[in-house]
């Protein structure tokens, strides 16, 4: 059993303070927010992440896991201090790191013994460097070294990609160091890469940049695929058959959105630029992303015209299924924009709402189902791939609405069904507009002509 004290509650600190509990070492969460640590001592996560709950009972039943918000009563005695804090947008994009020096700043002077820093923050390249200066300038008798092991967590699927790592980056100026949290790993089974700590730190941003550029490609190829009439699933089916290529991360939609894949773009453009670099690809990977919302938009018009009065259901608001987390989510920026044009909206998530609630206030009608949603609605969007959205009984969606139209944001339903269905169907990258332009003509009664007609 190892000592471990993990500084930050969030996303990637708690999961990272509960697994490692579950692998058998005594744990304290340490976080500065007085609600949340009593909200954890009761079992209770301040987030929504399947398996999460249960994890932490178990080990606070065990007595593997603690929570504190003193660093005098958690940082003595450990023999690992993971940071895991958030690493907000600054002014100009880049990373700040000013949670990152505070507890850099507030863990050194209770340092004892000989004890490993590991950074999980996502930080600028040097970040690790400039660790190990604080620590040194407000404890100069403190013996530690910094080692650098950036996560690779899913959120809605933390757990199981903590327990089942792809692998262990680890960067470190000492060999010692890196081989210690190596060994903390070992229980995972997981390949290790042992590098320098601005590789490591390197490799995160890397990562995230390179899965957004995917994602970006794809949504830029169903652009086209609209245009000319080709169908971007079976387009990126065939791609992904190439195993130059894979299929991963080739999902035409509304855009990636969350706490990492956004920021962590922004922030490599961002410090490429400080460093006399030309991130043109980055800032493109961006520009596509943000577009992708106004398809939405687009679509509704071509058929209304005006979007002003039209009630318009939103299905989903997390940025992915399985979280309530809502940060740079598609559906937001979607209902922005909605009504910005005069609409009404409507939304429903399975989990969400809450966390909505804090960043749209009243702006939105919440409800309590889908079929709410659908009542009496012009059109819907599907916002977010939650299963139970694929599974509705769409001749119901269909009779409860006024217009039968849908947006299908994450292409969750066959084309050919829904035009069956009497839906006029749009999904991103399909190729069926016109086959959606004969039924608009055909089923929507309004005094403003059709875009189509124009």
């Amino acid at each position: 059993m190892k000592r471990l004290c993990v500084i930050g509650m969030g996303y990637v600190g708690l999961t990272t303070a509960t697994c490692f509990a579950d692998l058998g070492n005594h744990v304290v969460g340490l976080d500065i927010d007085d609600s949340k640590v009593e909200s954890l001592r009761a079992g209770v996560p301040p987030i929504y992440e399947p398996g999460l709950e249960e994890l932490l009972r178990r080990n606070l039943k065990a007595g593997r896991l603690t929570f504190t918000t003193s660093y005098e009563e958690a940082i003595p005695g450990a023999e690992f201090v993971f940071l895991a804090v958030g690493t907000p947008p600054g002014w100009e994009g880049e990373a700040d790191i000013k949670y990152v020096r505070a507890a850099a700043e507030s863990l050194a002077p209770y340092l004892t013994g000989y004890t490993v820093i590991v950074n999980k923050s996502t930080v600028p390249i040097g970040t690790g460097n400039l660790i190990a200066s604080i620590i040194e300038r407000v404890n100069p008798q403190a013996k530690f070294d910094v080692v650098s092991n950036p996560e690779f967590l899913r959120e809605g699927s933390a757990i199981h990609d903590f327990m089942n790592p792809d692998r262990i980056v680890l960067g470190a100026s000492n060999p010692e160091a890196a081989e210690r949290v190596k060994e903390l790993h070992a229980p995972l089974n997981a390949p290790v890469i042992v590098t320098d700590i601005r590789t490591a730190e390197m490799i995160k941003y890397a990562s995230n940049a390179f899965l957004a550029t995917r994602i970006s490609f794809i949504n830029e190829i169903a652009a086209i695929c609209d245009q000319v009439g080709a169908d971007v699933k079976m387009v990126a089916k065939g791609m992904g058959m190439d195993k130059r290529i894979g299929p991963a991360f080739l999902e035409a939609g509304l855009g990636f959105g969350g706490s990492c894949f956004p920021k962590d773009v922004e922030a490599l453009a961002h410090m490429a630029a400080t460093h006399g670099c030309h991130p043109q690809l980055l800032r493109t990977v961006m520009d596509i992303n943000q577009d992708q919302r106004r398809v939405v938009i687009q679509r509704l018009r071509e058929v209304f015209g005006s979007l002003d009065g039209l009630v318009v259901g939103v299905l989903g608001l997390s940025f992915k299924p399985n979280t309530d987390d809502v940060r740079a989510a598609p559906a937001i920026d979607v209902i922005h924009l909605l009504l910005s044009e005069g609409a009404r909206v409507r939304a429903y998530d399975p989990v969400a709402i809450n966390s909505a609630r804090k960043v749209l206030d009243d702006l939105v009608e919440y409800c309590e189902n889908s079929y709410e949603v659908a009542r009496g609605a012009d059109a819907l969007v599907v916002a977010t791939e939650w299963n139970e959205f694929k599974q509705l009984d769409l001749v119901r969606i269909k009779e409860l609405m006024r217009h039968p139209v849908i947006v299908d944001g994450r292409n969750i339903y066959e084309p050919k069904t829904m035009f069956g269905l009497g839906f006029v169907y749009f999904g991103i990258g399909r190729g069926l507009r016109r086959e959606a332009e004969l039924i608009a003509r055909a089923t929507i009664k309004r005094e403003i002509p059709l875009k189509f007609d124009k």
